[in-house]
């Protein structure tokens, strides 16, 4: 990334935020807000650091409208200064895109259709049908599928797959080790093992999407997985055959999604979050860390299933206790009924 330098008054104007202080003043990266010295801007979000922002010595802090009594230096006022934060850095750092051209051992196959400005890294391999469109980024080590479809400004990161017939839109960033559109988990059990079932569906991804590293999404079985716009997947993330993830949701490391399973608009899946195939998930779900989907959630709202962390001894005291929840169940619903029972004789006999 290359660093570059603004005045406060051109990232007000440019972000649409509100500034006081000086607008002459000049930033020219970002620090965090303890750290922060002249020539920094940072950030300010979360009240139990209000002490740092009551001490900061940023040349600017990008904050909300009621922290700004509290900070003794220039400030951006809005009110998500992390988004805003965000766009801070990427003005203030931009990728550096690296020269058009291909290694000479990157092999293109001659019916590969490359766009303009398009970056091949060494030992890239580009098979035949594949069509890559202008200024992607292919890095070592990659592959791109025969037939694949590659948008305008993807960028591929080292050893990544994109097996044959995916689709991707423009604007996706894969990191490192990904394989998008490998076959789903299809097997039929038959007396005498398991047959393999064919992945005949593909993979389509759509625009803004990024996608982590070593992270895999499998291609449908009959018709298509489906990563709908601004999806964004951390690393090491399975999707399964024929899942559907809707737009502007967020799934964090480690999570699974079994196949035929639909996710809606705006949901956040937590890490290590597990969740089982064939459901259906609102749009405006969250579903915090490690928790456990058996069943489709209908509406949205905040949904958790795993237990907090105990001492182990009392842990297994809880577990075994747990295992005998439907029986306490039943019989304290019968111990319900018999005292309904008693009082009613009672008042009979008053």
């Amino acid at each position: 990334m290359t660093e570059k330098r603004y005045c406060l008054a051109d990232l007000a104007e440019q972000l649409e935020v509100e500034l006081h202080g000086n607008p002459d003043l000049e930033v020219d990266h970002v620090a965090p807000l303890d750290r922060a010295h002249k020539g920094a801007i940072s950030f300010f979000a979360n009240p139990r650091y209000r002490q740092q922002l009551r001490a900061a010595r940023a040349s600017a802090v990008i904050l909300d409208g009621k922290s700004v009594d509290d900070c003794p230096t220039a400030a951006l006022v809005t009110d998500n200064p992390y988004y805003i934060y965000a766009r801070v850095a990427q003005l203030l750092n931009p990728m550096q895109a690296p020269a058009a051209g291909i290694a000479s051992s990157a092999f293109v196959h001659p019916k590969a259709v490359l766009g303009e400005a398009v970056s091949i890294g060494p030992h890239a391999v580009i098979e035949a049908g594949a069509r890559l469109g202008d200024r992607v980024v292919v890095g070592p080590g990659a592959v791109i599928g025969s037939d694949a479809v590659v948008g305008e400004a993807c960028i591929l990161g080292p050893n990544v797959v994109v097996a044959a017939g995916v689709v991707l839109g423009c604007r996706v960033r894969v990191h490192g080790g990904a394989v998008l559109g490998a076959d789903g988990f299809g097997f039929a059990r038959g007396p005498d093992g398991w047959a393999k079932v064919p992945q005949l569906g593909g993979l389509r991804i759509g625009n803004d999407v990024d996608i982590g590293a070593n992270s895999t999404i499998d291609r449908g079985a009959l018709d298509d997985t489906v990563i709908e716009d601004d999806v964004k997947i951390d690393n090491l993330v399975q999707i399964g055959h024929n899942v559907r993830v809707g737009k502007h949701t967020v799934l964090a490391g480690c999570a699974g999604v079994a196949g035929s399973t639909t996710i809606g608009e705006n949901c956040l899946i937590g890490g290590a979050t597990a969740v089982a195939g064939h459901l259906e998930i609102a749009s405006g779900v969250t579903l915090t860390g490690m928790t456990g989907v058996t069943g489709s959630i209908d509406k949205p709202g905040m949904y958790s299933s795993v237990t907090p962390v105990a001492p182990t001894r009392q842990w297994r005291k809880n577990a075994v206790r747990f295992n005998h929840l439907d029986e306490m169940y039943r019989r304290l619903k019968a111990l319900e009924q018999e005292l309904a029972e008693l009082k009613g004789q009672a008042s009979e006999q008053e």
